[in-house]
């Protein structure tokens, strides 16, 4: 079987983000499994996204669907081929657009606004919508109109590359510090704002307290003017964009994973920590209560709350080692190989159903 993946999004983990991750490694597994996969992806290098994504869409317009059994359109892209081909179509969700953008202002809005009006042509005209957690189902359904209920394979995570990754990114740990790690694009609904605030509590509480954060994004800026405003030059670092042995080095160093979004899809980075055997303070919103159920999570927008955790498994070792063995166990749900499995047997479904 042949599948053509049909993406606009940047191939590589500094714009991609967990899109590209998600994409990549789910690639990877059905490859293993026996299944080709051919890429359609952008030509022209435009400087804005938006015009990109739209143009390249255009273009499938009038080239067609790609040659395969079974085309799988990510997100917004393959919109205006979904239903016209001979193969079957699938729209495979990783963020919806509609509900992302929510957190945005300005152009960004605006430019989203447009993308998910091609996002919700995209569920509609499919002949199989999949998406990542049943709050993401929920939203495509409540903000796009669909009738049907979305099938749900979550992200996936490679096991045993991440693992042989952080065994050989070993790092001496400092005993004498509490290092929380948080991972992301510097998007409004990350609400690293609210972590910057927490930390600004925890500076005087915890001795030794570090933040490190990974990452960059829009809201670079405003975020760095407001830990000089909170006073947190000695206690934070800003790693920006990495790569994956320096990502690896990271996890092994921090003592806990914290990321209080208020709008996440999924979030591999959550995938990534379980996997390193990090405890994880999150906010208890949109689908991060599905994805770490054994996390310690908070009400949003909650900076004491959210410090008041962070210090809790700092002192308290018995809960620490709880949720991280909690987490380790989890994971493997999330394995390659199992979720590339569940996403083969649903194109499997489609196909026979032709």
């Amino acid at each position: 079987m042949t599948l053509a993946f049909v993406t606009a999004t940047p191939l590589e983990v500094t714009r991609g983000s967990g899109t590209f991750r998600g994409i990549h490694t789910l690639a990877r597994a059905l490859g293993r499994l026996g299944v080709g996969v051919r890429w359609a992806t952008p030509r022209l290098p435009l400087p804005i996204f938006t015009l990109r994504r739209l143009l390249f869409n255009e273009r499938l317009r009038w080239l067609g669907a790609p040659e395969a059994d079974v085309v799988v359109g990510f997100d917004m892209d393959g919109y205006r081929i979904a239903g016209r081909g001979r193969s079957p179509h699938v729209a495979s969700i990783k963020g919806v657009i509609a509900d992302e953008m929510r957190f945005e202002r300005g152009w960004t809005r605006a430019s989203m606004a447009l993308q998910a009006a091609c996002e919700s042509l995209h569920v509609r005209r499919a002949d199989l919508v999949v998406t990542t957690s049943r709050y993401a189902a929920s939203r495509i359904r409540a903000l796009y109109g669909l009738e049907s209920e979305p099938a749900v394979v979550p992200e996936l995570i490679d096991l045993e590359e991440w693992r042989s990754l952080l065994a050989r990114q070993q790092v001496p740990r400092d005993e004498s510090r509490f290092t929380v790690l948080a991972v992301g694009r510097f998007y409004p609904r990350k609400r690293l704002s609210v972590l910057l605030q927490a930390a600004g509590l925890l500076r005087e509480r915890i001795p030794g307290f570090r933040l490190r954060i990974v990452g960059g994004g829009p809201e670079e800026r405003r975020l760095r003017r407001l830990a000089r405003q909170l006073g947190l030059e000695g206690s934070v670092r800003w790693l920006g964009n990495v790569s994956q042995e320096q990502l690896a080095r990271e996890y092994n160093r921090a003592d806990v994973f914290c990321l209080p979004s208020v709008q996440e899809g999924f979030g591999i980075v959550f995938l990534e920590a379980m996997a390193a055997g990090k405890p994880i303070v999150a906010a208890r919103a949109a689908a991060v209560p599905e994805v770490v159920p054994q996390g310690l999570l908070v009400e949003p927008e909650d900076p004491e709350a959210l410090s008041d955790a962070l210090e809790r498994v700092c002192r308290d070792t018995h809960l620490r080692r709880q949720l991280v063995e909690q987490g380790l166990e989890l994971v493997e749900q999330y394995d390659a190989p199992r979720v590339a499995g569940r996403f083969l047997d649903l194109v499997h479904g489609l196909v026979g159903g032709r």
